[in-house]
């Protein structure tokens, strides 16, 4: 269960700090209207992930076993990408989101169609979370529970956490920003080459 707990704390750490277009959303908004109207954005991923999450699994969960070591590797190399992604940004890290356009009004809602049309959770969950949550769940419904609790336990904890402080503390804000990108950089690279070895392994040597 630790390691589907730790799993899920991981990720969600790095799909919280990843540079796109859902965190300039959020760190945008924060800057514009305040930390009262943007702290409901942080719920958006909860409220969207859900039909992506049920479809993944409908669909990895008629896999043949075989099929599911492949995706565990192709997962496996695209955390690696991630972590690459990451640790471009925090070397390269500039602080210059764009506020022009956007409103405080329906602040959820915003944030909630732009999770939607952000590629990430559909990649995130086809090719890492969803074969890690089946396999979890097969194993035992405790794992399975301990891994999406991790994952949006941290993500919304994050999402809360970044909102304050480039609300509170501006200059503050990019420092620690950078900083837990760097360390999802390091904790996607472990993971990412632990999925690499073990599907490797199981293909080559199934049990």
């Amino acid at each position: 269960m630790m390691f589907y707990l730790l799993y899920g704390v991981t990720f969600g750490l790095a799909a919280t700090v990843q540079p796109g277009p859902f965190l300039t959303f959020i760190i945008s908004q924060t800057i514009r209207n305040g930390w009262r109207k943007t702290l409901p954005a942080a719920f958006a991923p909860v409220l969207t992930d859900g039909p992506i999450a049920v479809l993944a699994i409908l669909v990895l969960s008629h896999l043949p076993l075989i099929w599911m070591q492949w995706l565990r590797m192709a997962g496996g190399i695209f955390i690696l990408y991630l972590s690459w992604n990451a640790f471009r940004a925090w070397k390269n890290y500039s602080f210059s989101p764009d506020v022009k356009g956007l409103s405080g009004k329906n602040s959820l809602l915003q944030a909630a169609v732009v999770n939607v049309l952000n590629p990430g959770p559909y990649l995130g969950w086809g090719l890492v979370m969803g074969p890690l949550l089946v396999k979890g769940w097969r194993e035992s419904s405790i794992n399975g529970i301990a891994l999406i609790t991790g994952f949006y336990v941290t993500m919304v904890s994050c999402l809360a956490g970044i909102i304050l402080l480039f609300h509170f503390a501006r200059h503050l804000g990019p420092k620690v920003n950078r900083a837990m990108i760097g360390l999802s950089s390091l904790a996607l690279a472990l993971f990412g080459l632990y999925q690499l070895i073990v599907g490797l392994k199981n293909i080559i040597l199934p049990s």
